[in-house]
C-alpha cells in the first residue's frame, strides 16, 4: 500500500506523512509541483531519521505519476463523497491518494480513482489535517488486508 499526495503545499505534512509510512511500511508518492522547495528544512525536520526508512517516490505530474501505478487501485480520500473507508474493502496494492490541503483534487483528477472515500467527522468541521486523514486512512487499510506492522 503506498500514499501519494497530488501537488501538497505544506512541507510539515510531507514529512509528516513520510514519517508515518516509515512507520508503517508504506512508500510515498510527491506529485508535483508541490507549494515549497524539495529541500526545505521543515520536511527533513518532521520527517527526522525517519526519511531514510521511507520510499519516496517524486512525479512530474500526475500523468507521469499515473504511468507507473500499474493495476494497482488509485483510492481518493474527498470531502465530496459519502462512502466511509470503514465501509470499504482495501487490497494490498492500493494506492491512498489526497489531495492538496488548499483545495483537494480537480475533478478531472477524481474522475479516474477507482475509488472515492471520506473519512467520518462531525459535520460542523470542514476537513482533518492532511497528516491525520492519511494516518488513519493508511491504518485502516493495512489494517483490513492483514498487513499492519507487527
Amino acid at each position: 500500500m503506498r500514499i501519494a499526495l497530488f501537488e501538497p503545499e505544506i512541507a510539515g505534512n510531507v514529512g509528516a506523512v513520510m514519517r508515518l509510512c516509515a512507520c508503517m511500511g508504506a512508500g510515498v508518492d510527491l506529485i508535483e509541483p508541490m507549494g515549497f522547495a524539495w529541500d526545505d528544512k521543515r520536511v527533513r525536520r518532521t520527517a527526522m531519521d525517519y526519511i531514510d526508512h521511507v520510499s519516496v517516490t517524486r512525479h512530474a505530474d500526475f500523468a507521469a505519476f499515473q504511468a507507473t501505478i500499474g493495476s494497482s487501485r488509485l483510492v481518493l480520500f474527498t470531502t465530496k463523497t459519502t462512502q466511509s473507508p470503514y465501509d470499504f474493502a482495501f487490497r494490498p496494492d492500493d494506492i491512498l491518494l489526497f489531495g492538496k490541503e488548499s483545495a483537494g483534487t480537480p475533478a478531472d483528477i477524481a474522475d479516474q480513482c477507482h475509488a472515492k472515500l471520506r473519512l467520518p467527522m462531525r459535520p460542523q468541521v470542514r476537513s482533518m489535517n492532511l497528516a491525520t486523514s492519511a494516518a488513519l486512512a493508511l491504518g485502516e487499510g493495512l489494517r483490513q488486508t492483514g498487513t499492519l506492522p507487527a
